[in-house]
């Protein structure tokens, strides 16, 4: 099967499309014909080790997994004796961040892992790209309290993150402003945000406006920025790391200031209810990825490029199996 390959840590250049042994699904484990994936974030970080620290995971000196790939879409085309869960023929979509794999024709994954059906109605393209962001946007939002009411500052409203964000705290009750690039404001205000602040018009840090929650979907504010426009008690969520790591320790001062604005950190919930959840909002309308670019496999160098420009505008898809 053709499969992109990375052997080595580096920039894009070092993935090549090459032919690889097909995977061999194991007794509770399903074999996908993978109709579509994508390149995110994660990718890219994997596949330069960066932070270093995430060779802990992945290798010290080469990577240990060397068919990335975080999201898929595709049909079922084997399965284990055991598995009950799912048929040959099953459209299915999921992530698979650890094992990877989702960079190739076709991948194997546990009946009990991030995998479901892909609801009527929504075609492959869409279903790879709704995992990555939507989960991370999701944590964010479950591990900050957001409550119907609440104002919620969204930061990098044009991501994976961040515009799955936007429409999760939308169906979820919440009063959304949502700052993006002056050229992508329409854009986002049809993601439902009540308000959408564009770059351009100034520092919304400096604004005498207040939220109750303030999440930074690309990284690029601090918890100080963030301060001085949280309500007393408000929250501070950032995908980022941040300035010397300083989101980790700043969350674990949080779990003993519970009455102060705080930084939470948002450890990703994985597992079978959390693509449940995403298939339920997609099956009801309340949150559809931003899709920019697709690209074919054997131009997925030129997608991580893209990607890691950063101007990316929600979810890049790579089209594997061409769609009919």
């Amino acid at each position: 099967m053709r499969a992109a390959v990375s052997e080595r840590y580096g920039g894009a250049d070092v993935v090549v499309v090459q032919e690889v042994a097909a995977p061999v699904p194991g007794d509770d484990e399903i074999l996908i014909r993978v109709d579509a994936t994508t390149v995110n974030r994660t990718d890219c970080a994997y596949r330069a080790a960066h932070p270093f620290f995430m060779r802990a995971w992945t290798g010290l000196r080469r990577p240990t997994r060397t068919v990335l790939g975080t999201e898929f879409a595709g049909v079922v085309v084997g399965a284990g004796a055991g598995v009950d869960r799912f048929a040959v023929g099953d459209r299915v979509f999921g992530y698979c961040e650890g094992r990877f794999g989702a960079h190739a024709e076709l991948l194997v994954v546990s009946q009990e892992s991030m995998v479901a059906t892909v609801p009527e109605g929504i075609d492959q393209a869409t279903a790879a790209a709704a995992t990555e962001g939507s989960h991370y946007a999701a944590s964010a939002i479950r591990r900050s309290g957001v409550r119907a009411g609440d104002r919620v500052l969204v930061i990098g409203a044009t991501g994976g993150i961040g515009s799955a964000a936007v429409q999760l705290l939308v169906a979820a009750g919440a009063v959304v402003t949502a700052v993006c690039p002056a050229a992508h404001v329409e854009l986002v205000r049809g993601l439902g945000a009540a308000e959408v602040v564009a770059l351009e018009d100034g520092d919304v840090t400096r604004s005498p406006r207040r939220f109750d929650v303030v999440i930074d979907a690309v990284g690029k504010r601090t918890f100080r920025d963030a301060r001085r426009i949280l309500e007393p008690r408000g929250i501070y969520v950032s995908s980022e790391l941040g300035p010397g790591w300083q989101n980790i320790p700043l969350s674990l001062l949080g779990l003993v200031r519970r009455n102060a604005q705080r930084v939470v950190f948002p450890v990703p919930d994985e597992g079978r209810p959390v693509i449940e959840r995403i298939r339920e909002h997609l099956a009801a309308g309340t949150f559809r990825p931003v899709i920019d670019r697709t690209y074919p496999l054997e131009q997925i160098i030129d997608a991580y490029r893209y990607v890691e420009t950063g101007q990316k505008v929600g979810n890049v898809v790579i089209e594997v199996r061409p769609a009919s």
